[in-house]
């Protein structure tokens, strides 16, 4: 299992993944799912994956090919991140239909999934989710963060605090903080940590970190949001028991 997160803001992207592919009483595998196709000073592609990994690396395999041999379309010749999402979401269907049938046979999984996040001249900072069959949809104004892999233990904060007009510095926070939350319930996501940040019509990613087991700002930040949640719950009043105790079944009843 993976965790991968895309943020889209006014003010441009952040992209975080882990980099956790197998875990286990005794055995525990890394591989890194956070990728920088850039053209710097031209356009900015940044790509995360989750799922079946031979099945992602094939299809990043793909994508660095048709780059070196210049072969048309590729990553920096595509006019719009939109036809880039349908063209990464291509080269992952023809890497399925070639492995499909052995996969299928053992009875492997091998769905997969992308992040695309990026900006183009002419356009604003855009970010997709790309499916395992070749579609994508974006993220938006209304919701402004996308999530593949294992993304229900670290998705509360990012509904409570993020919106379109968060500073970017702040949304690389939250996105770290989301990723802890994840690595603190499920043992399937671990370090180490991948996170880019992208300034709007920069065209260049200045901010980029890999946040390796121990490093000390994921073990303060741990720190730090567990002494806060638990302020946080103190300061939550009780259950006002008396004030229900003797309220009528009928007023107290829900539709059924």
């Amino acid at each position: 299992m993976t965790y991968c997160l895309g943020i889209v803001t006014t003010h441009g992207l952040v992209m975080a993944a882990d980099s956790r592919t197998n875990a286990g009483v005794d055995y525990i595998s890394t591989h890194q799912k956070l990728f920088d196709f850039s053209q710097p000073g031209e356009r900015v592609i940044l790509i995360s994956t989750a799922g079946n990994l031979s099945v992602t690396q094939g299809t990043l395999t793909l994508l660095r090919r048709d780059l070196i041999a210049k072969a048309e379309p590729n990553l920096h010749t595509l006019p719009t991140l939109y036809e880039i999402a349908r063209y990464i979401g291509a080269k992952a269907r023809e890497i399925q239909e070639q492995d499909r049938p052995w996969l299928e046979k053992d009875h492997i999984d091998f769905q997969c999934s992308f992040l695309l996040g990026g900006q183009l001249p002419g356009e604003e900072p855009m970010l997709y989710l790309i499916y395992s069959q070749g579609n994508c949809i974006q993220a938006s104004k209304d919701t402004p963060f996308l999530q593949i892999g294992e993304a229900k233990y670290g998705k509360p904060i990012l509904d409570r605090i993020l919106t379109f007009e968060t500073p970017l510095e702040a949304a690389a926070k939250c996105a770290l903080l989301s990723i802890d939350s994840t690595m603190k319930s499920n043992i399937s996501v671990g370090p180490p940590i991948n996170l880019m940040m992208y300034e709007k019509d920069s065209f260049k990613v200045r901010y980029e970190l890999k946040l390796k087991l121990g490093a000390p700002y994921l073990a303060k930040i741990r720190r730090l949001w567990e002494i806060s949640l638990n302020e946080a719950f103190e300061r939550m009043p009780d259950v006002d028991w008396e004030n229900y105790l003797n309220v009528p079944e009928e007023l107290g009843a829900t539709d059924q």
